[in-house]
């Protein structure tokens, strides 16, 4: 490690009072500070939504006709009822 900080920003973040009660409770008993917490939401919240969009268009990519090819060909078990739903 180089040794230098990694680079931050403020963003003046207002939310209802409510809202905010609850994350203090839950970083309180998490351990972390409310900026920790709010930082780690956001992150999931992107990990999240790129997600989606990865496998969006990895599927608007798949041959639905291959994929049934080899669901069809010889060999292996029948599904069992509770895989067909």
């Amino acid at each position: 490690m180089t040794g230098r900080k990694k680079q931050t920003s403020t963003y003046p973040l207002r939310l209802p009072s409510s809202l905010k009660a609850a994350v203090r409770e839950v970083s309180r008993r998490d351990g972390t500070s409310i900026n920790q917490f709010v930082t780690t939401a956001v992150a999931e919240k992107l990990s999240a939504m790129r997600t989606a969009d990865f496998f969006a268009e990895r599927g608007a990519e798949a041959d639905i006709e291959a994929a049934r090819r080899i669901l069809r060909r010889e060999g292996g078990e029948a599904p069992v009822p509770e895989d067909r739903r």
